[in-house]
Parts: C-alpha cells; sequence; structure tokens
C-alpha cells in the first residue's frame, strides 16, 4: 500500500552550516525510490510517497543519503499522515497564540523522549508556554524565538533529540498529506 510521508530534516539551511539546495534534496529523496516527492519551504520539509517502507526505514536511508551522496550529516525523522494530524491534534496552544511563527511544534525523533519535558511544564515562563504531546512538544514563545528561554530549555533537555518546526509550516505539511487520509486512501 502506498502510503503519503513527511521527512523533517534537523538543522539544514540554518544560518551559513549544511546547506542543503531543495532540488538536489528532492533529487536525492526520489534516488532512494520515493515517489510524489515534493519540498516545502526551504528548511528540510520532504512530503514523499512510499509503498512498504516504514517511516524508521525511511527515515534512515534518507539520513544515509544526505551524509553520503550530499555530505552533509543531519538527523531525520519521518512522520506518516495519521502521525503528523497527531502533531496537529494534540496542540491545544494553537487557539491561544495570536502568531503561528512563534508557535513552535518540536518533533521528537524518540516519542519517548516527550516524558522527559514533563518538569518544564511546572515551572513558570512568565508568558510562554509548554504543552507535551506524544509526538512533538508545542511552545509559545510570545516575545518571539530569539528571546525564548523556553525555547533554550527545551534544546538543552533534549539537544538533537528534536526538529522544530513554526504552526505555519506544521499546518502547510499537514495540508500536503491530508490526501493519505481520505477514505480508501
Amino acid at each position: 500500500m502506498t502510503r503519503t510521508h513527511v521527512a523533517l530534516i534537523r538543522g539544514i539551511n540554518v544560518g551559513k552550516a549544511k546547506r542543503v539546495a531543495m532540488p538536489d534534496l528532492k533529487k536525492l529523496v526520489e534516488s532512494l525510490g520515493f515517489t510524489e516527492v515534493r519540498t516545502l519551504l526551504n528548511s528540510g520539509n520532504v512530503v514523499f510517497t512510499s509503498s512498504g517502507t516504514s517511516a524508521a526505514d525511511a527515515a534512515a536511508r534518507i539520513e544515509e543519503g544526505l551524509a553520503k551522496k550530499i555530505k552533509v550529516p543531519a538527523r531525520v525523522t519521518v512522520l506518516g499522515a495519521k502521525d503528523m494530524a497527531t502533531v496537529v491534534r494534540e496542540n491545544s496552544l494553537s487557539s491561544a497564540a495570536t502568531n503561528p511563527s512563534r508557535l513552535l511544534v518540536a518533533v521528537y525523533f524518540d516519542p519517548k523522549d516527550g516524558r522527559r519535558l514533563l518538569p518544564l511544564v511546572e515551572n513558570e515562563w512568565g508568558g510562554e508556554r509548554l504543552v507535551v504531546g506524544a509526538r512533538a512538544a508545542y511552545m509559545w514563545c510570545p516575545e518571539g524565538v530569539l528571546a525564548s528561554k523556553l525555547q533554550v530549555a527545551v534544546g538543552k533537555l533534549l539537544r538533537d533529540g528534536t526538529t522544530v518546526r513554526n504552526w505555519s509550516t506544521i499546518q502547510k505539511l499537514q495540508e500536503l498529506l491530508t490526501t493519505d487520509l481520505a477514505p480508501g486512501a
């Protein structure tokens, strides 16, 4: 059965390090046997279809391809349409967030890592808020991402165990994946 997935690549095209042109990324993912490959924005978001490939296997293959063929080592997590729907559904901060670029979604590479964030939920973060979900943590940073003490704390705790996208990007990715959730898909 063919399924649609999204690969979230950590840390490429942030600043001057780990630069990857999106046409090169698309070509790489296609060379790995994935189809209907589309990139979104310039920050390591790839939507693709595959038949009979698990999310974990797809992530490992893309990671290996990035390191060997493009010479850019980067962690990759792959979510299917249902996992992405869970990420969207569990965001209880979306109604409180007045600016989607300041609502961050930290997708875990290992879903068990979410438990490590639970002590941070109890802390006082001023106007910032943290919600921990099954596949991602949600951070409302009303004063901006660069000024966020919460984002720094989450980053220190999980290090390279997450990849972060803003809410606008998550919504765009969800739109690209929704066809897989249609009846009969």
